[in-house]
């Protein structure tokens, strides 16, 4: 079958996907890979078969047109922290602020693919298209095309949650009252391309979740397909130092790409966890660019710190890793049964690590209370106490026991067949 996945030129998401499309092209199936222009070389360099198509887009700039980037950074950005915060789940609160987000952040960074996506759809005739969550452009071209389609999950299922909670508080409504401002956006491509709206178009024909059952929180009414998180990072060296066995516990130290590349600096006391760790028989590997290293002083003799390491070959290393709770950091680490501190902030990384506590693979501290003594605290007890290494095996079997990607390529075929409607 033909295979067309579909992405915004957001490298973070674009990752999570490139796994999946290898298992497709190695089980036989031709695989295409669309995006706008400007992210054609980050395609090609996974080694897969890129389609420019409509115009490019730097999505950077929707911490810019935000206003306020500690609000952006900050949890999960409205409506949809309306999920995580009981008080914001209201008719009252969630009505304006969809229509705002339609407007200034989801048309905004779809409407330079549509058109040019459903061309190449309608010419190339895909059996199925992938989509990450945020790429309405996805379902619009499958549905141009009688393709069938799946989303494609980074993390938490933060918008298939609130699309349920938006839709049974849009149904409590007086009938006047009752408004879907993306059921309309998007039932107005339907019309374009000769379709009506219906559900799917909002929230895929089925979702693939690639978090193990403990580790995400599931919308009610959607059919999940869960696959095994396998680790793609881009191209990657591993250095000589990491060739080596550790000679003494080595720990992990990330705090991912975005809090440099996006918000301009880490929000937690990195000089201050160095110093807290000195006197500790660790070895403590740190990934800090050079910018925040330069800013740091003293480097402690227990700690390397290095702008880039390649995480999966890092964690396969070490007796505890210290992160921000990235999903991607996070099920790379649970790929190997080591503990976790999650020094959380940014968008689902609260949820995360709060799931990642109950589960009781490790610890967490939210970024604004984070200090070198809890910090040093915390990672005592993940080091010391059995209970979060015997948890932390636990949760590295729970991911093994999912599909691997390709072991999944036979449901997606079967999936396919289901849902295409030519």
């Amino acid at each position: 079958m033909r295979v067309l996945f579909v992405t915004n030129p957001e490298r973070t998401v674009f990752k999570y996907m490139v796994p999946l499309a290898w298992a497709l092209r190695t089980g036989g199936h031709e695989v295409r890979f669309a995006g706008q222009p400007c992210f054609t070389d980050e395609i090609t360099q996974a080694g897969l078969t890129a389609v420019p198509v409509g115009r490019s887009l730097d999505l950077r700039r929707m911490v810019e047109l935000g206003g306020d980037a500690d609000m952006q950074r900050a949890g999960i950005i409205p409506p949809y922290d309306a999920v995580e915060d009981p008080a914001k789940a209201t008719w009252d609160y969630v009505k304006p602020q969809m229509a705002e987000a339609l407007v200034d952040w989801h048309q905004f960074d779809n409407f330079p693919l549509v058109a040019g996506l459903v061309e190449f759809a309608r010419q190339w005739q895909p059996d199925l298209v992938i989509w990450d969550p945020l790429t309405f452009a996805g379902p619009i071209a499958a549905k141009a095309c009688g393709a069938a389609h799946a989303r494609l999950l980074f993390g938490i299922d933060v918008y298939g949650s609130f699309r349920q909670l938006y839709r049974r508080l849009n149904a409590e409504q007086p009938a006047a009252e009752q408004t879907d401002p993306l059921a309309g956006w998007l039932g107005g491509y339907g019309r374009k391309y000769g379709y009506e709206y219906t559900e799917d178009m909002a929230t895929g024909h089925f979702t693939i979740d690639q978090f193990p059952r403990s580790l995400q929180v599931e919308a009610e009414d959607l059919d999940y397909v869960r696959m095994q998180y396998i680790p793609y990072g881009g191209p990657a060296v591993v250095p000589k130092w990491l060739q080596a066995p550790p000679q003494r516990p080595r720990v992990a130290l990330t705090l991912g790409l975005s809090a440099t590349q996006v918000y301009g600096g880490y929000n937690v006391p990195i000089a201050d966890i160095l110093e807290s760790l000195s006197d500790l028989d660790i070895e403590l590997v740190g990934t800090v660019t050079e910018a925040e290293q330069a800013k740091l002083g003293r480097i402690p003799d227990n700690a390397r710190l290095v702008p880039y390491a390649p995480m999966h070959a890092l964690v396969a290393t070490c007796s505890a890793i210290i992160h921000h709770a990235g999903a991607a950091t996070l099920a790379t680490a649970a790929r190997h049964p080591i503990p976790h501190l999650s020094l959380h902030y940014h968008y689902d990384q609260p949820i995360l690590a709060r799931l990642l506590r109950e589960q009781g693979a490790g610890l967490e501290i939210h970024t604004t209370k984070v200090t070198g003594d809890n910090v040093r605290e915390s990672l005592l007890r993940l080091l010391t106490e059995p209970q979060f290494g015997e948890r932390a095996t636990a949760l590295r079997d729970e991911m093994f026991a999912l599909p691997s990607p390709n072991e999944l390529v036979g449901t997606l075929e079967e999936l396919t067949t289901k849902y295409r409607t030519r």
